[in-house]
C-alpha cells in the first residue's frame, strides 16, 4: 500500500462510512422518539400516500359515529314527547268512552269537553315545545323543502280567505253548490264550482315569491278540507288567518332528517319526522284538532263517538311514528356498531404501515451504535498512516 501524504484515502473512506452509520443512528433514535417509521415523505412516499388516505377514512368514521350518536338522541326527544302524547290520547278515548253514555247531562258533557280541549292544546303544545338544538321535530317543519302532505281544515260555514305558500293544492270532500275560487300572486284565478265528492285542482306555475301568497277563498262550505302539498315556505307550519280573525293551520306533514353516518357522503340514513299536532292526526277531515275546537266537541252522544274513531285513528298514527322511530334507531345503534369495527380494522391497516416497529429500530440503533464505534477505531488507524510517513522522513 502507497504512503501517501497529500490524500489519505483510507481516512475519507471511513470518515464517509462514519457519516452514513451517524445517518443510521439518527433515523432509528427519531422513528424511536416518535413511535413513527414514517416521519416525512422521504421515509415512504407511497406509504405516506396510502397511510394519510387511511387516517382520513378512520377519521370521518368517527365522526360519522359520533354524528350518529347525535341522530339517536335526536329521535330519543322525540319518541319521548310521543310517549307524553300517547297518554293524552288514552286519556281522550277514556272521555269520548265516557261521553258516549247517554246518562249524562249537558254539565258533564261540557265539563269533558273542556277536558277534551286542554288535552288537545297541550297535544300542540308539546309537539310545538319537542326540538333539539332548536329545531322542531313534531310540527313538520324540520325540513325546509318537499315538506309532504298537510291538511287545512275549515270547519266554519262563513267565507275564509287564507293565504300559505305551496306548491300544490288537492280539494277535498267538497259540497255541492260550493263556490271554490283560487288565486295565484300574479292574480291569475281558477275557479271550481259545483264540486262533488272528490275533485282534483290543479294550478300550474303554483311557485310564489318569499313575500307571495297563494288566496284561496271559498263560501257556504260545510265541513270542507284542502290539502296544501309540497309546501314551500321555510316552515310548514304557517299559521293562516281568515277575513274574521280566526286562526287556522295548515300541519306541516312529514320533515325529514338526514344522519351522516360514514366518511362518505352516501352514507346516510333519513328519518322522516311526521306532523304530530292536532290538526295532523287523526282522519282526513275529522282530525282532533277539527273536533275539538271548543267544549262543546262531546255535546252529543253522536259527536263523542265521532271523536273517538278519530282518536283512535290518532292513537294508531302516534303509535306508527313511535315505532318508525324505534326502527330508525335500532338502523343507527347497527351502524355505529359497524363504524366502530370499520374504524378499527382501518386503524390497524394504517398503524402497520406508519408506525414503527419498535424492536426492530432498537435493533438497527444497537448496530449502528457498534458500527459508529468501530468506525471511529478505523478513522484513527487510518490517520495514522500520515504519522508513519512523517516519522520515516525524521528518520531520513
Amino acid at each position: 500500500m502507497p504512503l501517501i501524504i497529500n490524500t489519505n484515502v483510507q481516512a475519507l473512506n471511513a470518515q464517509r462510512n462514519l457519516g452514513a452509520t451517524g445517518a443510521k443512528m439518527g433515523k432509528a433514535l427519531e422513528q424511536l422518539s416518535s413511535g413513527l417509521r414514517i416521519n416525512r415523505a422521504a421515509d415512504d412516499a407511497a406509504g405516506l400516500a396510502i397511510s394519510e388516505k387511511l387516517r382520513s377514512q378512520v377519521r370521518g368514521l368517527n365522526q360519522g359515529a359520533r354524528n350518529a350518536q347525535d341522530g339517536i338522541s335526536m329521535i330519543q326527544t322525540a319518541e319521548g314527547a310521543l310517549n307524553e302524547v300517547h297518554c293524552m290520547l288514552q286519556r281522550m278515548r277514556e272521555l269520548a268512552v265516557q261521553a258516549g253514555n247517554s246518562t249524562l247531562g249537558a254539565n258533564d258533557r261540557t265539563a269533558i269537553g273542556e277536558e277534551m280541549l286542554t288535552l288537545t292544546n297541550e297535544i300542540d303544545n308539546t309537539a310545538s315545545r319537542t326540538k333539539f338544538n332548536g329545531l322542531s321535530l313534531l310540527t313538520g317543519a324540520l325540513s325546509t323543502s318537499n315538506a309532504g302532505t298537510g291538511t287545512l281544515a275549515v270547519g266554519t260555514a262563513l267565507a275564509t280567505t287564507a293565504s300559505a305558500t305551496v306548491s300544490a293544492v288537492d280539494v277535498s270532500k267538497l259540497k255541492a253548490g260550493t263556490t271554490y275560487t283560487f288565486t295565484k300572486v300574479d292574480s291569475d284565478t281558477a275557479r271550481l264550482s259545483d264540486g262533488t265528492t272528490s275533485v282534483d285542482v290543479d294550478i300550474a306555475d303554483a311557485t310564489l315569491a318569499a313575500d307571495g301568497a297563494l288566496t284561496i277563498s271559498f263560501s257556504g262550505a260545510h265541513q270542507a278540507s284542502i290539502t296544501v302539498v309540497g309546501a314551500s315556505a321555510k316552515t310548514t307550519d304557517d299559521v293562516l288567518t281568515d277575513l274574521n280573525g280566526l286562526t287556522i293551520i295548515t300541519s306541516g306533514g312529514s320533515g325529514t332528517a338526514t344522519y351522516q353516518v360514514g366518511a362518505q357522503s352516501s352514507d346516510t340514513i333519513t328519518v322522516d319526522y311526521a306532523d304530530m299536532r292536532s290538526a295532523a292526526i287523526g282522519t282526513g277531515g275529522s282530525e282532533i284538532g277539527v273536533l275539538v275546537t271548543d267544549n262543546t266537541s262531546v255535546s252529543t252522544v253522536a259527536k263523542a263517538n265521532t271523536l273517538l274513531a278519530s282518536i283512535d285513528t290518532s292513537i294508531q298514527d302516534v303509535s306508527t311514528q313511535r315505532a318508525k322511530f324505534g326502527a330508525s334507531q335500532n338502523q343507527i345503534e347497527a351502524a355505529i356498531n359497524s363504524l366502530g369495527v370499520a374504524a378499527e380494522n382501518l386503524s390497524a391497516s394504517e398503524s402497520r404501515i406508519r408506525d414503527a416497529d419498535i424492536a426492530q429500530v432498537s435493533t438497527k440503533l444497537v448496530s449502528a451504535q457498534i458500527m459508529q464505534q468501530a468506525g471511529v477505531s478505523v478513522l484513527a488507524q487510518a490517520n495514522s498512516s500520515a504519522q508513519i510517513v512523517s516519522t520515516l522522513l525524521q528518520r531520513m
